[in-house]
């Protein structure tokens, strides 16, 4: 049996980097049809808005997307693309894995770490946004909420469950932010009790950031509110060499869009140099969410065996001679095998 996805494939690089990752899937034998729609700059010029009420319609009714990078315009007062989708479809959990590859530029090896991200509230809520007439004043409010808390924990102790994982670190800043995230602190407390299994460990965000720096390897999840995911998940991709191998799932009860986290890169679009792996490791997370485990263990086998020993045929950023195509099929003769 078949199942259709949504498929953004996103302004600069996105069309050329789906291409790629729709052709490795293919290879896969996966048996997904693709449902195109539009969404960011390409969609603005074609249907004047930057996401048409036809795309929220196919996400919805097919309620699985892989999306390429969008790019909002700065000023104008246009809202994020990636923003509007989390709130429409309520996508309460931004999960994001770090994990090394051999051969890649990095400052560390053996870096395995997920980050689950609060997804809707917080700091990113930007209620309240206001600014005195003299423009010496500027506030925001950052509202959490028990259910939000509690949702984005124990989905992140399910999750690690469900995966082996031995640790969960909840970041927070209640020592200053005593009530905003003292009640998520306090929360986390309440459902790690429910899982004896899993060791529960919590840090406050700037000691976080200098313990990821200093000593990575002591991290396994980490679950926080939405501000502090943003962040550490960005310096966890640092660990293991920057955004082009860094995944993002969106996840909510009823839709789940999976994206490669990093920007549009206009500067390279249309060269062919343009990294898929980010893309493609959203998809093989895509897979496990569709319950094609397996399958989404093969495609990031793949992935990593072309990046340690295909070295003429990977893009130069990961220190390749290749392009985006010949990266793609170095991937797809390794699934063919």
């Amino acid at each position: 049996m078949s199942k259709t996805i949504a498929v953004i494939a996103g302004d600069g690089i996105g069309p050329e980097i789906m291409t790629a990752t729709l052709r490795v899937l293919d290879a896969l034998d996966c048996n997904l049809t693709y449902d195109f729609v539009d969404a960011g700059m390409v969609a603005l010029e074609k249907h004047g808005d930057l996401l048409p009420a036809s795309t929220l319609e196919v996400i919805g009714k097919h309620k699985v997307a892989l999306k390429g990078p969008l790019t909002t315009p700065i000023g104008g007062g246009f809202t994020s693309v990636n923003v509007t989708l989390r709130r429409h479809f309520d996508l309460y959990a931004n999960v994001r894995p770090a994990i090394s590859f051999p051969g890649t530029k990095s400052r560390y090896e053996n870096i395995d770490i997920i980050t689950v991200r609060e997804n809707t509230e917080g700091a990113y809520l930007a209620e309240g946004q206001t600014l005195s007439e003299d423009g010496e004043i500027a506030q925001s409010i950052i509202r959490n909420t028990r259910k939000g808390s509690t949702r984005i924990v124990r989905y992140a102790f399910e999750m690690a469950v469900k995966k082996g994982r031995k640790k969960i670190t909840a970041v927070h800043k209640a020592n200053i932010l005593k009530t905003s995230t003292g009640l998520f602190l306090n929360v986390a407390r309440e459902i790690a009790k429910e899982y004896p299994q899993i060791e529960f460990n919590e840090m406050i965000v700037d000691n976080t950031c200098m313990q990821l720096v200093m000593n990575p390897h002591q991290f396994d999840v980490i679950v926080t509110t939405n501000l502090f995911g943003d962040i550490l998940s960005d310096l966890c991709a640092g660990l293991v060499g920057g955004l082009g191998l860094a995944p993002g799932d969106n996840i909510g009860i009823n839709a789940a869009i999976f994206e490669a986290v990093h920007g549009s890169a206009p500067d390279i679009a249309g060269r062919g140099i343009a990294n898929p792996c980010a893309l493609l490791l959203a998809a093989a997370d895509m897979l496990d969410y569709l319950d094609m485990v397996a399958k989404g263990n093969q495609l990031r086998a793949a992935i990593r065996a072309a990046v340690e020993n295909d070295r003429d045929q990977i893009t130069p950023d990961l220190g390749g001679k290749g392009s985006t195509d010949s990266f793609a099929d170095a991937i797809v003769k390794r699934l063919k095998g």
